[in-house]
């Protein structure tokens, strides 16, 4: 929505009011009219200043890089961090962060600041949501990183004979191959201990069984809910 079309309505109806004349009017009538048109203005005064929804770009639906994201913040706890820091750990372009996080902020999964998650809403998308919206099949047999059970903090609870990988050319692991939620995933996790458990975890809501589900949604709720 353009400001201009609100500024011409309201200069419209304030020039309707001066074209009458104050003088033609009774004390009620100019009373009405002034009361309306400062309703009107305090009605899109309030849009343009409390609701940036309106100012942002069409939500056309969330990306799968958008969790990576939201739980690269979320491993970050309380540590002060910015967009470019965020666009250099994760090794994606910085209008990409931006445009994730409003996307995000717009589906209520973090708040107009841009800053703060709305924790519950993320655990209930990851629990409910994310194997539906993002779901993913084992793949052939290649090397690189662990996840999923086959990783960290997971694979102390879980034994299993199938090894599940992010296809990564650097790594020492051969198993299924599992396509990250995005691309340069393994080597951000290499950088973050914190980053890489989150996401393997989610793998594991994305492809697990149900007891893996059921342990893996625990563990990822305990460590966002005390970030």
């Amino acid at each position: 929505m353009s400001l201009y079309p609100v500024a011409q309505y309201i200069f419209l109806n304030q020039a309707e009011y001066n074209r009458k004349g104050a003088t033609a009017l009774c004390s009620k009538q100019r009373k009405n009219i002034i009361t309306i048109l400062d309703s009107r203005i305090e009605n899109y005064l309030d849009i343009f200043t409390d609701k940036p929804a309106y100012f942002m770009k069409k939500h056309s639906g969330m990306r799968p890089h958008d969790i990576a994201v939201l739980l690269k913040i979320a491993s970050k706890g309380k540590e002060p961090w910015f967009m470019k820091d965020l666009a250099y750990e994760l090794e994606i372009s910085a209008s990409e962060i931006s445009e994730s996080i409003n996307r995000s902020m717009i589906a209520g999964l973090i708040s107009s600041d841009k800053r703060t998650l709305r924790k519950l809403s993320l655990l209930d998308f990851l629990k409910s949501g994310l194997r539906f919206v993002y779901p993913q099949q084992p793949g052939s047999m290649v090397r690189g990183i662990g996840t999923a059970h086959s990783a960290p903090p997971l694979n102390s609870e879980i034994v299993s004979a199938e090894q599940y990988v992010w296809p990564y050319g650097k790594g020492n692991v051969r198993g299924q191959a599992i396509k990250p939620l995005h691309p340069n995933t393994p080597e951000a996790c290499l950088k973050d201990k914190k980053y890489y458990e989150l996401m393997a975890l989610t793998d594991a809501l994305r492809i697990g069984k149900v007891r893996e589900q059921t342990i893996a949604f625990d563990m990822i709720k305990e460590r966002i809910e005390h970030t």
